[in-house]
């Protein structure tokens, strides 16, 4: 199954590393990078995806509002915060939204979760 995966975050390193923990077990996918909720705004409504990992905290729009504003485009659209922030009034809020929270620091489990998201 060919998936077209967002990748969304302010650190370069850190879109590197999940998008080669995904690559590993979905060599298939093809792989976006946006270095901000403005950046990941413009990338979907150029070109649909159909998974998003979306860094919380981010310069410039969070990222449940850019989640959100993502959410108006493509409704369905399934959606992971990754955030080192792990309190449980962070992942409510997250999952009060209609998006799967993943805890960071980035590892293959989160890449399965995020897998997991998308049906794969």
């Amino acid at each position: 199954m060919s998936l077209r995966l967002l990748i969304v975050d302010d650190s370069r390193m850190s879109r590197l590393i999940l998008q080669g923990l995904v690559l590993q077990a979905h060599p298939d996918w093809t792989i976006v990078h946006a270095s901000s909720g403005e950046e990941a705004l413009q990338l979907v409504r150029e070109s649909p995806v159909d998974l998003v990992s979306m860094d919380f905290n981010m310069h410039g729009m969070t990222g449940l509002e850019a989640a959100l504003a993502l959410r108006q485009l493509q409704p369905q659209l399934p959606i992971a915060i990754l955030t080192a922030n792990v309190q449980t009034a962070m992942q409510e809020r997250i999952e009060e939204a209609g998006m799967v929270f993943i805890a960071k620091p980035i590892t293959a489990r989160a890449a399965q979760q995020l897998a997991a998201l998308a049906g794969a």
